[in-house]
Parts: structure tokens; sequence; C-alpha cells
């Protein structure tokens, strides 16, 4: 049976270089000033006396704790980074860079998604997974394609009206 470090490194986390290069960034940024401004807190804290009724000592080291498990989750995503290229992304087709406008047919209505890497997902701004059951389905689908997608309430049919590769305001603003 599969250690939970094996699990976790064989599973390859898909990205652009753009979400890779802004994860190392964050992950400097908790190592490099996070943590120090951590261990700050708690010496000073120490500084103060008796830790056993020392809130501030206590606090700081709660936000150690998570500190140090964001650092771990953000190494994991780092090495097991599979960065995808705009060479093996599909001219013309729905994939991960891509914004999408799907006309949902039963409703007769449309919805704009951008189409991410996993740890990039935020449905109040329309972004959406590569590994959702959305992004699964529409993934290197071309305009006037419909798709079926699964969902709780039961099979949802969409046309792709329209793809297009991201745009900077769109990748600021999100497209909700």
């Amino acid at each position: 049976m599969a250690t939970q470090d094996e699990i976790n490194n064989s599973f390859k986390h898909q990205m652009t270089k753009e979400e890779y290069d802004r994860i190392v960034e964050e992950l400097r940024d908790y190592k490099e000033t996070k943590t120090k401004e951590n261990s700050r807190k708690i010496l000073e804290a120490r500084q103060q006396g008796d830790l056993s009724e020392n809130a501030e000592y206590s606090a700081a080291k709660e936000e150690q704790k998570a500190i140090q498990a964001k650092v771990a989750e953000l190494e994991l995503l780092v090495n097991n980074a599979e960065i995808i290229s705009a060479e093996e992304l599909d001219k013309g087709g729905v994939n991960m860079g891509s914004t999408v406008v799907l006309h949902d047919i039963e409703e007769d209505e449309d919805i704009t998604y951008m189409i991410v890497g996993s740890m990039s997902t935020d449905s109040l701004r329309g972004l959406i997974s590569i590994e959702s059951p959305l992004g699964k389905a529409i993934m290197h689908k071309k305009k006037g394609q419909v798709v079926e997608v699964e969902a709780p309430i039961g099979t949802i049919k969409y046309k792709i009206k329209d793809v297009h590769k991201t745009t900077e305001e769109e990748k600021a603003n999100g497209v909700m």
C-alpha cells in the first residue's frame, strides 16, 4: 500500500507557467517574510515572561503552525508541478488559459468561464479547473460543439458559443 507521501508526490498539478511563478513567489514570501515576522512575534512574546498564560505567545505559535502547513502545501505544488506550455495548448479549442462562453441549452442562458489549473479556481470570478467535471467535459472542444456534464441535478447540455485565449483584463478582473 502506498504511503501518503507517495500518493501526494505521484499526483501532478497541471498549471501554466504564470500560475507556477505565482506559487513560487508566494512560497518565497512565506519562507522569507512571513516566517521571519512570525519568529519575531514568538521572540517578543517569550520576552514577556510566563508562557503558560501568554496569549500573544499562543497566538504566534498557532500562526507558526499555519505558516508551516502553507509552506508544505506550496512546496508540494511546486515539486509536483506540470507546466503546460503555450505550444501544448490546442489552437481554437478549449484548454487551460482559455475563456469560454457556454450556452446552457435547457435554461437558455450564457455563462462565461476561464479555464485554469487546479490551484487557481475561484467560482466567484468564473475560474474553473481543468479537473472539474465541466472543465473535463469541455477540454479540447471547439466552438459550436455540444457537451454534456453530469451534475447532481442530472445531465446538463452546453453549447460552446465562443473560445478565446484569456486576455490580461480577464485575468485581472475575472469574468463574473
